[in-house]
């Protein structure tokens, strides 16, 4: 029987609801230089994927001088910062879940394309900090998601099988690095989907389906 005996969540769109925030933090420091990127291009390549990728990407499709790279991803940071102490609280559903979760035995971690920084942030302002046994951003790992690398390492820490292990992901990047992992996943469309009765039930299943 598999018995399910970890969480690892991702933060954007799962934990915290900042796609947006990004994606305004990047269009503005992007805007410093007369470029940006659309709402389309974030949701259907962008979403999930850290600022340093982006650039990457915005040099080869669009000419972005790969010199502002680090001035831009910098501005930014900053410019996120302001957005988490301004908008990250709190969310009811969010502490009921992991303090209920943890209270149960399991174990949980954060697994963010974000740096480390920022997750340390937005964690400690949503007071989800307590619940999880630690997090580990795109600065921990050579290949950020959608490479399983992130994913496996956090697995490999909690020393559990990646069977033992429920990854709750959004994105299509993010989805692909939980699936490669060899770990069961949750998919949900938004963090108002992240509640108790929807992962004790997925649980529940996995391990009803595995008997």
């Amino acid at each position: 029987m598999t018995k399910i005996k970890a969480i690892i969540f991702d933060m954007d769109g799962v934990l915290i609801d900042a796609k947006e925030w990004h994606f305004e933090a990047l269009n503005r420091a992007l805007t410093l230089f007369g470029m940006a990127i659309s709402r389309y291009d974030h949701l259907v390549t962008y979403d999930g994927l850290p600022t340093k990728t982006k650039l990457r990407m915005l040099s080869m499709e669009r000419g972005l001088p790969e010199a502002l790279h680090g001035f831009i991803n910098e501005m930014k940071q900053i410019y996120t910062m302001e957005v988490i102490y301004a908008k990250c609280k709190p969310v009811f559903q969010h502490q009921f879940a992991l303090s209920r979760l943890k209270a149960e035995g399991y174990r949980m971690a954060v697994c963010s394309n974000s740096i480390r920084n920022t997750i340390a942030m937005m964690m400690e302002r949503a007071e989800l900090l307590p619940f999880l046994d630690f997090f580990l951003s795109n600065e921990d790992v050579s290949a950020p998601k959608p490479a399983p690398d992130m994913y496996l390492k956090a697995i490999e820490r909690m020393g559990l099988q990646p069977t033992e292990c429920l990854i709750v992901e959004d994105n299509p990047n993010g989805i692909k690095a939980a699936r490669d992992s060899g770990a069961h996943v949750l998919c949900v469309h938004d963090v108002r989907e992240v509640n108790y009765a929807n992962i004790t039930q997925t649980i529940a299943g996995l391990e009803a389906k595995h008997a």
